[in-house]
């Protein structure tokens, strides 16, 4: 299996050239992208090519698909992705109730046609917000994904976690759907608070073993990144993480 890393777990360790060739050194062949990287793509992707990486799956803001997806495509083709996922909705900008997550499912659900016409795989990436009930008992998450039948799953499982939801149970009900997976580990309780709780991967509560073996059988996600969300030693968490992924 390849492991992609999310450079986002990197952003307060730049510059980039430094953290690229510090992840193919640690045995990472894949990254993925987001708004923080795209500033001069060809000089990126040259980067990348030269230390041996690909970025097949990168993160897109939702105004920028709606309102620019031209400049999101010509960043896709120049760095080589793939699949465009969009990572996130502001607080101010998330429905309160049933009918509202549907809206926003079918908002999804015509970014998804738009990406999928010009030959990209498109997804939705999870947090946590998306796992907490509604008034009626409702989850968000599921007006989502029922709204938008067509759009893939990037299953942030931390996340899911922490929204307090059971992730088997999802990868049950929804593993067709599930074409990407954030690989993210959650601290024991008290500990890791000057890293917001997250752990380095296989070093947390996460049971990643068995996780990866139920994505492996009932998912076809074919992409395994890793992240924590606010790492206090960049490169300690990526070789303990691709140290322990390697086991899974």
């Amino acid at each position: 299996m390849d492991w992609s890393f999310q450079l986002y777990s990197a952003r307060n360790f730049r510059p980039w050239d430094g953290v690229l060739e510090t992840l193919a050194r640690l045995g990472y062949s894949q990254v993925e992208g987001f708004g923080g990287v795209y500033g001069d793509a060809e000089a990126l992707r040259a980067t990348l090519d030269r230390n041996g990486l690909s970025m097949p799956t990168g993160h897109f803001s939702i105004e920028m698909l709606e309102n620019d997806f031209a400049g999101a495509r010509k960043l896709a083709e120049t760095l080589g992705i793939k699949l465009i996922a969009c990572p996130f909705l502001m607080p101010d900008q998330r429905p309160s109730d049933a009918a509202g997550w549907q809206a926003f499912g079918k908002r999804l659900a015509s970014i998804g046609d738009t990406v999928r016409k010009e030959g990209f795989g498109f997804a939705w990436h999870n947090h946590d917000f998306e796992f907490k009930p509604l008034a009626d008992g409702s989850i968000p998450q599921k007006h989502i994904l029922d709204a938008a039948p067509e759009i893939g799953w990037e299953i942030d499982v931390a996340w899911v976690i922490r929204g307090g939801a059971d992730p088997l149970r999802w990868i049950d009900d929804y593993g067709s759907r599930i074409v990407a997976v954030h690989v993210k580990d959650i601290a024991p309780k008290g500990e890791a608070a000057d890293e917001d709780g997250w752990a380095d991967v296989g070093h947390g509560t996460v049971d990643w073993r068995g996780l990866v073996r139920a994505l492996r059988e009932k998912t076809p996600a074919r992409h395994f990144i890793v992240e924590h969300d606010n790492p206090s030693d960049f490169e300690r968490f990526a070789a303990r993480s691709i140290a322990s992924a390697k086991t899974f």
